[in-house]
């Protein structure tokens, strides 16, 4: 098959979440095992920092693979989901696993698998694990698809396991109160292997990771603030610390909290290798739409973020409210708690309502008939893309349900964070 024929063939033949929902979410480790052991993955030779939380997974495992790329260490990373590029998914040192090996793992699947259904996420996992142990990294920072207890990426044994932070998400999945979910993030917790929790302020979930840890005989760490000061010229700046990290966002207080407290268990990474790594994590790990900025060709600036549950919208809220001249231009998943985002939004903002690239969105109208009922007025496009061809404000923020990709957008891994 062509790379172009297998893509197709991952995305129609198996389960996908991001395509299907619920649905298509297959709990249970038996497949991922399995799978693994009839494809001679020996994925417990990894050494590897396991990462959940319903969010900042994704910029505390980037922010953790640039560190310890800095430190000379060959660094996978395994992240999900994709912006642009399937391969995005499976990196090393920042680079993206090449097509020819992503045609070759799915062939190989095809001829030696039998019995099994793996869901696209297993069949993904497993084919990280296997081009990390064919490259020989050193360690590979494994960030959690769905949930944790019994996603497809807890057959690992880490030497550190993570968890950023609890809020509601994929409720219908991992429960309804903060509790339910913390219960399913621990899952991650393996019997005395340290953990560190980025973020637990509410006392129903400190006591879940509490018990678990002690159940586990598992020491267990909670992330203590740092004080940054935002950059002029974007970032934050720490100096106690003596590091620039080059992403904005008041979220990325709370995430670099939590990759300090993690690298107190490596004590051979040094202040330099944390110094270069978060001066630099994009373009060491391509990490994109956490807040990402680029120049568009007649020079209005667009930002790009992926925030899509209520966590996360409380910080981009507070983005829409606090930037001048700004046109958001939204759009989400019909299963996301969208009500609860909208009445975050700021009354006076200027939107665009659209529908991002799956069969899960809920369409630009329906978007803009919630917003009405939450005293929000703005126009609709059916497509990210025609919405920023009608934004005429200089700054215009692309936010929502991750499935913008498609449109042709560019957001080149040296492009400013902000």
């Amino acid at each position: 098959m062509t790379y172009e024929e297998t893509l197709d063939w991952l995305f129609t033949q198996t389960t996908v979440f991001e395509r299907e929902g619920a649905t298509a979410y297959k709990p249970g480790l038996e497949t991922i095992t399995d799978l693994c052991r009839q494809m001679g993955i020996n994925h417990e030779r990894l050494r590897t920092i396991h990462i959940a939380g319903t969010n900042g997974k994704g910029s505390t495992s980037s922010l953790l693979g640039a560190i310890f790329q800095s430190a000379g260490l060959k660094t996978g990373l395994f992240t999900s989901p994709h912006i642009s590029d399937f391969r995005e998914r499976i990196r090393v040192n920042g680079e993206m696993i090449s097509r020819e090996e992503v045609v070759s793992f799915v062939e190989r699947y095809r001829r030696e698998v039998s019995g099994l259904a793996p869901s696209f996420f297993e069949l993904t996992t497993a084919m990280g694990f296997d081009w990390f142990l064919r490259r020989g990294v050193d360690i590979a920072i494994i960030e959690v698809g769905l949930g944790g207890r019994l996603d497809s990426t807890n057959i690992i044994r880490p030497e550190l396991s993570v968890i950023t932070n609890i809020s509601l998400d994929h409720t219908a999945l991992l429960g309804n109160t903060l509790a339910a979910v913390a219960g399913e993030k621990a899952g991650i917790i393996k019997p005395g292997v340290p953990v560190v929790i980025g973020e637990a302020d509410e006392p129903e979930v400190r006591e879940v990771f509490e018990e678990v840890a002690q159940r586990n005989g598992s020491p267990i760490e909670f992330a203590r603030p740092l004080k940054g000061v935002k950059s002029a010229g974007g970032g934050w700046d720490f100096p106690d610390e003596g590091f620039h990290l080059a992403l904005d966002g008041e979220f990325q207080l709370k995430n670099i909290a939590t990759v300090i407290a993690a690298l107190r268990h490596f004590p051979e990474i040094g202040a330099e290798a944390i110094a270069n790594g978060a001066a630099n994590v994009g373009s060491l790990t391509g990490l994109k739409g956490r807040m990402t900025r680029t120049e568009l060709p007649d020079g209005r600036t667009l930002i790009f973020d992926t925030g899509h549950n209520p966590g996360a919208w409380v910080y981009t809220s507070r983005f829409i409210a606090e930037t001048p001249d700004l046109t958001a231009i939204i759009g989400f998943a019909a299963d996301k708690d969208v009500d609860s985002i909208l009445e975050l939004l700021p009354r006076e903002g200027c939107y665009i309502f659209t529908a991002p690239d799956t069969p899960r969105a809920l369409p630009a109208e329906a978007l803009q008939r919630k917003a009405r009922e939450h005293g929000l007025e703005g126009r609709k496009a059916e497509t990210p893309a025609e919405a920023i061809s009608m934004a005429a404000t200089g700054v215009i923020l692309l936010a929502g349900s991750n499935y913008f990709g498609d449109f042709g957008l560019n957001f080149p891994e040296s492009s400013t964070r902000v």
